[in-house]
């Protein structure tokens, strides 16, 4: 590989830093050329923080599709940004609405951090710890199925009339999955909810 080839061979990220520093200039040129002062825009670009730090590439935590991002880290450890991967064969740097707003899962002060519990016939939410909610749940969930589960179920058999079968399921609970939901956990979700005989499965990043 000859010297000018080494020179030509950057990275997709370098590829788009470099563009994006030619389309700027060729932009301020012609708005110059036109008697369009650009002197004070060019100097409050100048102002405005540039986050720097260490580049992590990072996968998006929503849905299943994988993109990637690269997390800007602080010396101290501290996430600052977090923006899409260009190298990525997957999103080339692009992210959806959600993933674009990744940040704000890590850093968003009107994020609750605690469990929140309305009681029946109360005004207002109480907090709840993590070890008192699950186990609420997984009572009133074993509550639900034990009253409302269906070892046989009578079904058309095709002929005009029923056949009684065995089915072992409930229709009491139903299962809506959430976005930042990946593969891994949505495989033992649905595990877990069939063996509760829980028929209506639904998740939110397929709606």
């Amino acid at each position: 590989m000859t010297k000018a080839e080494k020179n030509m061979d950057i990275s997709r990220r370098q590829f788009l830093k470099i563009s994006t520093g030619a389309i700027g200039t060729a932009v301020a040129a012609e708005a110059a050329s036109f008697g369009v002062d650009t002197s004070a825009v060019q100097a409050r670009a100048l102002d405005v923080p540039i986050k720097q730090g260490k580049q992590v590439p990072s996968v998006c935590p929503y849905c299943a599709v994988g993109c990637g991002q690269i997390v800007t880290v602080s010396d101290s450890g501290k996430i600052i940004d977090i923006q899409g991967n260009p190298d990525s064969p997957v999103n080339q740097g692009t992210l959806c609405p959600k993933g674009a707003a990744t940040y704000q899962l890590v850093t968003n002060n009107l994020r609750w951090t605690k469990v929140k519990h309305r009681a029946p016939g109360s005004d207002h939410w109480d907090d709840m710890s993590l070890d008192v909610a699950m186990n609420r749940i997984a009572q009133l969930t074993q509550q639900t199925r034990d009253a409302n589960f269906n070892e046989t179920q009578d079904m058309p058999d095709g002929k005009g009339g029923t056949v009684t079968k065995r089915v072992m399921n409930t229709y009491a609970i139903a299962s809506l999955g959430g976005a930042t939901m990946d593969n891994e956990w949505n495989y033992l979700h649905q595990k877990l909810m069939h063996a509760l005989g829980v028929v209506y499965l639904e998740n939110q990043a397929r709606i």
